[in-house]
């Protein structure tokens, strides 16, 4: 029996996953490890606690699966992206990673936007300067902690950090890279235009690859560490989205998905490197070889609907621990009586600012149309729809710049609610799958390391094997036309709005 590893390194935790050769999940286990929030609105890592996390998971799945290391033939890593690690000239960490969420390099950003120009760094990397990229956040190091960026020898994403770590190499990947606003997508090389104008290091950052080539063993110190014998091979491995994209077979052109997690996610797979000059959405390089994908990113998805649930909902909460069921699934029960429109009430998601597709950090969350009619469960359902206008509006873009989808895979949290994910089948007006294994980022670059192990001869390949769709939901026309009604209204909410979030903002 041949076996291969998916480890995920997000946020909260690292999740490693065995799997079999046909996509069975054999075991799985997770560490969880803290953020570091030194001021508002900053978010740091350790990256040891990634690697001992990395360790520990592989070692327990080995032991819970009972399995012979030497039947595992691959492993490869899904890491949360635009994370900053930094290594002095012999491999070791010189501060925290500063990770996608961290706010502090916004003025480092307007001026990488004034020395690159905005409409030639959207050119060149296919997206604005955002806070959330690592150029950003080397700036800020430049700046503020010059005596850490003269050791500077090596910096990596924090994936990367781990790939080296296991193999004692030293790499990059192309989907990953082409979120650090440092990488010519086209080129899909390091963009020296960039490297100069900023003033860092070319020889900072290693040679980039393809997702699915083979980076290098398992070393023998990782080895000792792990359980793994030094023989298994491990790919370059691919950014979290990028991984879940393969992981749920968005493979191919037509194919799309929708994460409802923290944020929430529209990826679309395309064959070229098609740009949207506004910056709306981000256009990045697959884990497919020479592919492409344009994703949106919303910052309050599945929070909006936690934020009303841990705040309002404690009657739900407790209920649920005394039937021993998942609170959501209470509210979904609630909200589901309600008719669509929650009786002409909208929401605007947008409780930490937005990205996709309005890019202002100013705007706030509001409730339109609220009077003494409505109860709780209105204002949840005027959530989740306007949760899902927001996706909408991203899909939209999306569809402007040429991208068609024929279909849409749900992923995330959210994904679990039958009644969320009806409402988007009714407002993409598509059909909705479900695939059946759940893994998602872990499922995906365990396919790129089986690809790269040489079980399969594509990607493409391995996900039909490897990939199973579980449910199919189809669109309501009527829902559709319902909804497209508040739809029209939700549109232009935000700019009514856009002046009122900026004086608002000034008063803080």
């Amino acid at each position: 029996m041949e076996y291969i590893l998916g480890v995920d390194l997000g946020t909260s935790g690292t999740k490693t996953v065995l799997f079999k050769k046909d996509g069975q999940k054999v075991a799985s286990s997770t560490v969880e490890y803290e953020l570091i929030a030194p001021k508002n609105g900053w978010a740091e890592q350790n990256p040891d606690d990634w690697w001992n996390a990395t360790i520990t998971t592989i070692k327990d799945v080995i032991d819970k699966a009972n399995v012979n290391p030497d039947d595992i033939k691959g492993l490869g890593i899904s890491g949360q992206m635009h994370g900053l690690v930094m290594l002095d000239k012999d491999g070791k960490v010189l501060r925290n990673c500063i990770l996608w969420c961290d706010g502090r390099t916004g003025k480092e950003c307007q001026e990488i936007t004034d020395i690159i120009g905005q409409e030639r760094l959207i050119e060149i990397t296919a997206n604005p300067a955002l806070t959330g990229f690592t150029a950003g956040k080397i700036m800020w190091v430049k700046k503020h902690e010059p005596q850490i960026f003269e050791q500077c020898s090596k910096i990596l994403l924090p994936k990367d950090y781990i790939r080296y770590k296991l193999t004692d190499l030293y790499g990059a990947e192309v989907s990953d890279a082409s979120g650090t606003n440092l990488f010519d997508i086209k080129a899909k090389t390091w963009s020296t235009e960039i490297l100069d104008k900023l003033g860092i290091n070319a020889e900072f950052l290693p040679p980039t690859k393809e997702a699915v080539d083979v980076a290098g063993k398992i070393s023998e110190k990782a080895s000792k560490l792990t359980g793994l014998t030094t023989d298994t091979i491990v790919c370059y491995g691919a950014a979290d989205n990028a991984a879940a994209a393969v992981g749920t077979g968005v493979v191919s052109t037509g194919k799309a998905f929708t994460t409802i997690g923290t944020s929430g996610v529209i990826f679309v797979h395309a064959d070229e490197a098609i740009i949207d000059k506004g910056g709306r959405v981000h256009t990045f390089c697959s884990a497919v070889p020479n592919k492409y994908t344009v994703m949106s990113c919303t910052l309050s998805a599945g929070l909006s609907l936690k934020w009303f649930r841990d705040n309002f909902c404690s009657d739900e909460v407790n209920v649920a621990k005394h039937l021993q069921k998942d609170s959501y699934d209470i509210i979904n029960e609630g909200v589901d009586k309600i008719e669509i429109g929650a009786n002409q009430l909208i929401f605007l998601p947008y409780l930490m600012g937005e990205r996709s597709p309005i890019l202002d950090e100013k705007s706030r969350a509001v409730f339109v149309g609220l009077s003494a009619i409505h109860t709780k469960y209105h204002m949840l359902r005027a959530i989740m729809e306007g949760v899902m206008y927001s996706q909408r509006q991203c899909l939209d873009v999306i569809k402007e710049m040429g991208i068609k989808n024929n279909l849409m895979y749900a992923c995330g949290g959210g994904a679990k609610s039958k009644l969320w994910r009806q409402m988007m089948a009714d407002m993409y007006d598509v059909n909705v799958l479900t695939v059946k294994n759940e893994e998602g980022p872990a499922l995906g670059v365990a396919i790129l390391a089986a690809v790269a192990s040489g079980m399969y001869d594509s990607v493409e390949s391995a996900c039909e094997v490897m990939v199973q769709t579980k449910e199919t939901i189809k669109p309501n026309l009527q829902s559709h036309n319902e909804y497209e009604q508040y739809y029209e209204i939700y549109k232009k909410l935000y700019p009514a709005l856009k002046e009122s979030f900026e004086s608002l903002n000034k008063l803080i």
